[in-house]
């Protein structure tokens, strides 16, 4: 039965949240006009407080009515139909909530409101002109899922639209309007991961959390308090750092476990849509704290941290108008607010720039001189190389953008992204890490050394004798395994040893003043391991799987399937680099086991999702189902599993790479399984397998007259039939009263284990129908063709096919540890950076620190975050 319920009342729920940000916006800039920064005008604060809390109230009905949507099923809704099935575990209903564009959207409006409510608790003085923004903001972010339309024009995209509405050349609503298919489409198969469970909230809450510093800046101009908004701006920018940060590295280690491109990061346009926003706001975070400890660099500051913003709604065009739709497969297809967007953008755009102009020669300028030895020189030029690798992604990422610019104004452009992206975004990136880790480390160092050309000399010295010396070993080390290493790998190995050694020195120097330990000195040395675990991973990354056969395994395969792979037969072993590797057979996931679940011990039903146990099935001594016991599979994945021993050590480990046939998808779509070590990963995908979808090639049957006791040979192995017996419910007969049904018991010895194989002969109404029974990892099938019962003789059919094989590519990763552990000490780093300044703003500002002249005083200086 159709439910227009719920579907209404999220709509509604959506105007409600729409016109209440409109409110809100109004009344908050009423409150804070013509008013100094903190005295606002009560009537319009209580209405504009309101009206935000019923925005926020509404947002909350909205994600209700759109979970309730795709958890109950509701496909009559064109969001549930589209983004989740029947037979999705919860978490993936989750994944599904924000798969689509609306669902997004609705995250990022509900982060805006979290905050929103934040800010109105903890920064009272500045509550009413940095909610007027924020309330602004959300007038727009909630027009985008507002779907309605006003004088033929369409605001937004509604998540509450019908199926019949979205699809109405569809013949069957044109026969039945009410029709609700039974299943929805489903999740896409590469988002069935526990990452997209967490990645996209907490990369929507970097999203957000740009926001903040925005609207403290904004309200700064606005209000003329142009030095006064720097100081609660600075933690929510160290906040949206570590947040957004975290979130992209999130993101990287999804592309890592999920694709099989053999790596974290593809210099995709949508990747570099987040990457590129959050460079500038680590520098707007430099900046801001140049001013907060030195005073100058606040027109850095003001441009930085609203680029970050603006950046952001950048991305969300990129990624959301369908301008990237040829040339990423992550970005969104164009649900016709491209316009809508870009008025968006440009709304935005156009208001900040005015404010900035207008009070720009009211803006603080510094007259300090910045010299050689200047701590602050080091940490603006540190800024200045974040965002010029920010610019050299920005540029070749929005080339799509200038085609269709071009070709909106007539001009037909022949601009192209570069035919090897990773090319040609490495060969500048690799020089800015180079700068960044050299950097890193010299400005922490200056910062604690002001003026002391003496003991700034001694502090270097140390870190850096030593850098060279590790880069030197390192070097004979790969020379010594005939790796190459180019001058930019030199130059970004040398100074990511000196950014870590550095930093550790600064931190070490601060443990012995008793100093509190620099959030900065922290997110560096994280920052730098990053480098170097990129470096390690991308660099030496090293295919272990190479083809030694000396055979083309198909001329329809490329040269790098063809050189790159090893060919595992089933149940042989076969050499790679230094392990004996096997591939063992094909597996299931079953909900609520711990682990997969041989294929080979469940009999399939006409329901996909069901099986049948053909025998007990155990883990350990615990019993989970009985030969016969219908067990529930996720079967849109086969699990191959492939058996690692090393032979030297004798260490022997199994790994689960995943693949299915997803003509949708270009064909297979294999997720690689990893085992991790400390110094290294084993990163294996599957390349190829038998096509599924194709029948097997089986030979002619040989027929074999048999008694009880009797043996068979079978190619290389042989069968004794042991007995025979009622047939079991396990081959799903569906027997019936008057039926008989009898199995033969066969034990057939393989490579590695004896295999019992049941062949089943079915007598009904007088009709005979016989089950056959197959081996998949020899290639047999029996089946029971006949029965003699007076001379007590048996005959069975056998046939054989090719043995099932896959091709498998394994890449061994060094060092790639470096990359995630360096992940965490950032965050750690700006977390140690967010807590002492909460700590400031409590105290009150820290006094500036002033140049001052060479003495046998010297002020402590303060920590850079």
């Amino acid at each position: 039965m159709l439910n227009t319920f719920i579907g209404n009342l999220g709509h509604f729920s959506v105007i409600v949240a729409f016109v209440a940000a409109i409110v809100s916006a109004y009344a908050y800039f009423m409150a804070s006009r013509n008013q100094p920064l903190g005295v606002t005008d009560a009537s319009w604060l209580r209405l504009a407080r309101g009206a935000f809390f019923l925005h926020g109230a509404a947002v909350v009905a909205i994600i209700g009515c759109l979970f309730n949507i795709i958890y109950a099923h509701r496909y009559e809704y064109y969001y549930a139909w589209s983004h989740s099935s029947n037979h999705l575990p919860l978490q993936y209903m989750i994944s599904c909530f924000w798969e689509g564009q609306e669902g997004s959207f609705l995250l990022w409006i509900f982060w805006h409101v979290v905050i929103g409510l934040a800010i109105i608790r903890f920064n009272k003085k500045w509550e009413a002109p940095v909610m007027a923004v924020f309330a602004f903001v959300q007038l727009f972010l909630t027009s985008m899922i507002l779907g309605v339309v006003i004088f033929s024009v369409k605001i937004g995209s509604s998540p509450f639209i019908l199926l019949r509405d979205f699809l109405t050349d569809l013949p069957v609503f044109k026969l039945n309007p009410d029709f609700i298919p039974k299943d929805g489409t489903g999740l896409n198969a590469l988002l069935q991961n526990y990452w997209m469970v967490i990645h996209p909230p907490t990369l929507f809450l970097g999203f957000a959390l740009t926001l903040v510093p925005f609207a403290f800046a904004i309200a700064g101009l606005w209000k003329r308090e142009l030095t006064a908004w720097v100081k609660p701006a600075i933690t929510w920018s160290l906040l949206g750092g570590v947040v957004l940060g975290v979130g992209i590295v999130m993101g990287a280690y999804w592309a890592y476990e999920t694709l099989n491109f053999g790596g974290y990061w593809n210099w995709d346009p949508v990747e570099n849509a987040v990457y590129i926003p959050w460079l500038v706001l680590v520098a707007s975070i430099h900046g801001m704290v140049l001013w907060q400890r030195g005073r100058t660099g606040l027109r850095t500051s003001f441009v930085l941290v609203i680029t970050t913003f603006l950046l952001i709604l950048y991305a969300t065009f990129l990624t959301r108008s369908g301008v990237l739709g040829s040339a990423s497969v992550h970005s969104f297809t164009d649900l016709g607010l491209s316009g809508q967007l870009l008025i968006y953008l440009t709304v935005f755009v156009v208001l900040a720039i005015a404010l900035l102009v207008k009070r720009w020669k009211d803006i603080p300028v510094s007259e300090k001189e910045l010299t050689t030895y200047s701590p602050e020189l080091w940490v603006f030029i540190g800024a200045t190389v974040l965002c010029l690798g920010a610019f050299q992604v920005l540029v070749t990422t929005s080339i799509p953008v200038y085609n269709a610019l071009l070709g909106f104004v007539g001009i037909k452009s022949n601009l192209a992204l570069p035919a090897d992206q990773i090319a040609h975004y490495t060969k500048i990136q690799l020089w800015m890490g180079v700068f960044v880790a050299f950097l890193a480390g010299l400005a922490q160092i200056m910062w604690w050394q002001r003026n002391d050309k003496t003991t700034l000399s001694n502090s270097l010295a140390v870190p850096g004798i030593l850098s060279l010396l590790g880069a030197a070993l390192v070097i004979l080390l790969v020379r010594y395994n005939k790796l190459t290493m180019s001058p930019a790998y030199i130059a970004l190995l040398t100074t990511a040893l000196f950014g870590v050694l550095a930093n550790l020195s600064t931190v070490f120097t601060l443990l012995k003043r008793r100093v509190a330990i620099s959030g900065g000195a922290v997110a560096h040395i994280g920052i730098a391991l990053m480098l170097l675990g990129v470096l390690a991973s991308a660099g030496y990354s090293n295919i272990i799987s190479r083809n030694v056969s000396g055979m083309v395994y198909s001329k329809e395969f490329d040269e790098e399937l063809n050189r790159d792979n090893v060919l595992l037969w089933r149940n042989t072993v076969a050499p790679m680099a230094g392990y004996d590797v096997s591939y063992t057979g094909q597996y299931f996931d079953v909900p609520g086991m711990p682990e997969y679940v041989n294929k080979e011990v469940l009999f399939r039903t006409a329901d996909e999702y069901k099986a049948l146990a053909r025998s007990d099935i155990k883990i350990g001594d615990k019993l989970y189902y009985k030969a016969g016991d219908t067990v529930e599979i996720l079967p849109e994945d086969t699990y191959y599993r492939v058996e690692y021993k090393n032979r030297k050590s004798g260490e022997a480990f199994t790994l689960y790479p995943r693949a299915q046939v997803n003509e949708e998808m270009g064909g297979l779509l294999a997720s690689p399984d990893l085992k991790q070590f400390f110094t290294h990963d084993i990163y294996s995908h599957i390349s190829s397998v038998p096509d599924p979808s194709k029948e097997k090639d089986w030979s002619e049957v040989t027929e074999h007259v048999l008694s009880v006791g009797d043996t068979i040979y079978l190619n290389d192995y042989f069968a004794v039939f042991r007995a025979v017996e009622p047939a079991q419910q396990t081959a799903g007969l569906g027997l019936a009263k008057g039926d008989l049904a009898i199995q033969a018991d066969f034990v057939v010895s393989g490579e590695k284990k004896e295999y019992h194989v049941h062949p089943v002969f079915v007598v009904r109404n007088r009709l005979i129908g016989r089950v056959p029974d197959e081996v998949e990892d020899l290639g047999l099938r029996l089946s029971f063709v006949n029965v003699d019962p007076t001379k007590g003789k048996f005959t069975f059919g056998i046939s054989t096919t090719q043995k099932d094989y896959i091709i498998l590519k394994a890449t061994e990763k060094p060092f790639i540890n470096l990359l995630w552990s360096g992940t965490l000490l950032m965050a750690l780093g700006f977390g140690m950076a967010i807590v002492k300044h909460r700590r400031e703003g409590r105290r009150g500002s820290p006094a500036a620190v002033p140049a001052v002249k060479k003495s046998k005083v010297r002020r402590q200086p303060q920590p850079i975050a």
